[in-house]
């Protein structure tokens, strides 16, 4: 038997007892028309959650990184210059992202914990005239960091660019409105702020990232992310063209988490998550504790404090999980050891949450 553990980390979130629950509903086969009248209400959730009504909005059957390539492989040719903000790990994936699908990728560079510089990448998208896109993280997961995804995509479309933006640990958590933003292509996952299993990542396409997904030279590089394929299994009407065997039970725990998420309201969700990092803020800072990025920049749901001098932030992360049940997760790449990072994302965002952790880092501390 594996442990029962609270998940305060980069993910992945506790799981509400009802998304739980909801994978152990009889399974049926992917074509049955109660699964595809159930898809449609899915989608439709996923639309609200997205703040879009996108018709290309639907969960890729696979993590969030399948999301990022889903997005990258069909908007991407051989050749093509696209511009990419990198602050972090996750900038560092799209630029990989790009080179593999033949792409001639063009990185905007921040120091890592800052956001991104829109006028920086307005520099570069003038000196590139030719790039097709621009992509950016809207929530670094590995810093902690939020860049203004409104004013990015902006500048993408003064600039005729297509706007790739990753919101894996934003969807739920921040305010996102991809259709008053005019995001072109998103993509998540859904075990963060929504706060169910890990294994799927939702992503949305407007017209215009569709219309050029559909005047492509070349098929994209993946035939299992190809969007010319799954919209015709995951588009709306009662005839879909099988694609591939859906996850099931997966799929009902996502509409699940979707049916929480929407009955409290995506802009209560905002909310909270502001109001319980305002909590875990003053109780951390009460013990001396430093955060890592500035204020106007800090995400509330992923929070990354800075490890004091003389502590070693492993042991402590080793001493909340034997003692407290209570996991939160490490610096990545130039952060290892200098930071932890306490997420507070979905079911996992909630006042008892935040008392858990700042009596476990006190006692650790201590």
């Amino acid at each position: 038997m594996l442990p029962k553990r609270v998940l305060m980390g980069p993910g992945p979130s506790d799981v509400y007892p009802e998304v739980l629950a909801a994978m152990a509903r009889p399974t049926i086969g992917h074509l049955d028309p109660a699964f595809v009248e159930f898809m449609d209400g899915l989608n439709e959730r996923l639309r609200y959650t997205f703040q879009t009504e996108n018709t290309a909005t639907l969960p890729i059957s696979a993590p969030g990184s399948a999301g990022m390539e889903c997005c990258m492989v069909n908007l991407l040719e051989p050749g093509d210059e696209v511009v990419i903000a990198v602050n972090g790990v996750f900038g560092m994936r799209l630029m990989e992202n790009a080179r593999r699908c033949g792409a001639k990728p063009v990185a905007v560079e921040f120091e890592w914990g800052t956001p991104v510089d829109p006028g920086k990448v307005e520099d570069v998208l003038k000196a590139h005239p030719d790039a097709v896109a621009l992509a950016f993280v809207h929530s670094e997961t590995s810093t902690g960091v939020r860049s203004d995804a409104e004013a990015l995509c902006k500048l993408a479309r003064q600039h005729d660019c297509l706007s790739i933006v990753d919101a894996v640990t934003t969807l739920g958590g921040i305010e996102l409105r991809v259709d008053d933003w005019g995001v072109d292509a998103i993509y998540s996952g859904t075990q963060k702020c929504l706060s169910a299993p890990p294994g799927l990542s939702p992503v949305s396409f407007n017209e215009a990232a569709m219309a050029r997904i559909q005047s492509r030279k070349t098929p994209p590089q993946s035939w299992f992310l190809d969007m010319n394929l799954l919209t015709g299994y995951w588009g709306p009407g009662a005839k879909r063209a099988y694609h591939h065997t859906a996850p099931i039970n997966s799929l009902y725990a996502l509409d699940e988490a979707l049916r929480i998420l929407q009955k409290e309201g995506i802009e209560n969700s905002w909310d909270r998550h502001a109001a319980n990092h305002q909590q875990l803020r003053a109780g951390l800072e009460a013990m001396g504790l430093e955060f890592y990025v500035e204020t106007d920049y800090r995400l509330p749901q992923l929070n990354a404090v800075k490890v004091p001098d003389g502590v070693d932030e492993a042991a402590v992360r080793s001493f909340l999980l034997n003692n407290f049940n209570l996991e939160i997760g490490a610096g990545l790449g130039p952060l290892a050891g200098k930071i932890w990072r306490i997420g507070l994302m979905g079911a996992s965002s909630t006042p008892k949450h935040v008392d858990l952790c700042l009596e476990g880092m006190k006692a650790a501390l201590a």
